[in-house]
Protein backbone atom coordinates (compact mmCIF):
# COMPACT_ATOMS: atom_id res chain seq x y z
CA UNK A 1 0.00 0.00 0.00
CA UNK A 2 2.89 2.53 1.01
CA UNK A 3 4.23 1.82 -2.24
CA UNK A 4 1.35 2.32 -3.94
CA UNK A 5 1.00 5.57 -2.49
CA UNK A 6 4.69 6.37 -3.20
CA UNK A 7 4.32 5.54 -7.05
CA UNK A 8 1.36 7.88 -7.04
CA UNK A 9 2.84 10.66 -5.51
CA UNK A 10 5.99 10.45 -7.77
CA UNK A 11 3.17 10.77 -11.04
CA UNK A 12 1.81 13.46 -9.41
CA UNK A 13 5.48 15.10 -9.06
CA UNK A 14 6.56 14.93 -12.48
CA UNK A 15 3.25 15.23 -13.87
CA UNK A 16 3.40 18.88 -12.23
CA UNK A 17 7.00 19.19 -13.73
CA UNK A 18 5.90 18.68 -16.98
CA UNK A 19 3.00 20.93 -16.56
CA UNK A 20 5.15 23.38 -15.23
CA UNK A 21 7.85 22.99 -17.92
CA UNK A 22 4.57 23.20 -20.42
CA UNK A 23 3.13 26.60 -18.96
CA UNK A 24 6.66 28.27 -19.21
CA UNK A 25 7.06 27.28 -23.01
CA UNK A 26 3.19 29.08 -23.27
CA UNK A 27 3.59 31.65 -21.47
CA UNK A 28 7.34 32.51 -21.39
CA UNK A 29 8.66 35.33 -23.10
CA UNK A 30 11.92 33.66 -23.86
CA UNK A 31 13.19 30.29 -24.97
CA UNK A 32 15.64 30.27 -21.91
CA UNK A 33 14.01 28.66 -18.75
CA UNK A 34 15.74 30.34 -16.24
CA UNK A 35 15.20 33.88 -18.04
CA UNK A 36 11.52 33.08 -18.02
CA UNK A 37 11.51 31.34 -14.09
CA UNK A 38 13.38 34.46 -12.75
CA UNK A 39 11.13 37.09 -14.55
CA UNK A 40 8.45 34.98 -13.54
CA UNK A 41 9.59 35.87 -9.61
CA UNK A 42 10.12 39.80 -10.47
CA UNK A 43 6.57 40.13 -11.96
CA UNK A 44 4.67 37.85 -9.55
CA UNK A 45 3.50 34.87 -11.70
CA UNK A 46 5.35 32.13 -10.77
CA UNK A 47 2.50 30.42 -8.45
CA UNK A 48 0.38 30.91 -11.33
CA UNK A 49 2.61 28.59 -13.52
CA UNK A 50 2.77 26.76 -10.57
CA UNK A 51 -0.66 26.39 -10.50
CA UNK A 52 -1.23 26.00 -14.12
CA UNK A 53 1.17 22.99 -13.91
CA UNK A 54 -0.34 21.34 -11.30
CA UNK A 55 -3.17 20.88 -13.71
CA UNK A 56 -1.86 17.75 -15.31
CA UNK A 57 -2.32 16.05 -11.58
CA UNK A 58 -6.18 16.17 -12.26
CA UNK A 59 -5.54 13.40 -15.37
CA UNK A 60 -3.23 11.61 -13.33
CA UNK A 61 -5.84 11.16 -10.27
CA UNK A 62 -8.82 10.51 -12.68
CA UNK A 63 -6.87 8.08 -14.86
CA UNK A 64 -5.64 6.29 -11.60
CA UNK A 65 -9.21 6.13 -10.15
CA UNK A 66 -10.58 4.98 -13.53
CA UNK A 67 -8.53 2.19 -12.78
CA UNK A 68 -9.68 1.32 -9.64
CA UNK A 69 -5.53 2.46 -8.31
CA UNK A 70 -6.94 3.95 -5.15
CA UNK A 71 -3.98 4.18 -3.38
CA UNK A 72 -2.25 5.96 -6.49
CA UNK A 73 -4.64 8.41 -6.84
CA UNK A 74 -4.32 9.03 -3.07
CA UNK A 75 -0.43 9.90 -3.86
CA UNK A 76 -1.43 12.37 -6.65
CA UNK A 77 -3.68 13.71 -4.16
CA UNK A 78 -1.31 14.17 -1.79
CA UNK A 79 1.50 15.56 -4.26
CA UNK A 80 -1.13 18.34 -5.36
CA UNK A 81 -1.57 19.32 -1.72
CA UNK A 82 2.10 19.74 -1.56
CA UNK A 83 2.28 21.80 -4.58
CA UNK A 84 -0.65 23.53 -2.93
CA UNK A 85 1.18 24.31 -0.30
CA UNK A 86 4.51 25.19 -2.05
CA UNK A 87 2.65 27.95 -3.76
CA UNK A 88 0.75 29.47 -0.67
CA UNK A 89 4.38 29.83 0.98
CA UNK A 90 5.60 31.54 -2.33
CA UNK A 91 2.75 33.68 -2.95
CA UNK A 92 2.59 35.00 0.89
CA UNK A 93 6.62 35.56 1.76
CA UNK A 94 6.58 38.26 -1.43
Amino acid sequence: MKKEILIGFGVGLIATLFGLVFAIQIFGKSDDWGVVIKQAIEEDFLTKLMSIGALLNLSAFFLFLKKNQDHRAKGVLIATILVLISTMIIKFMN
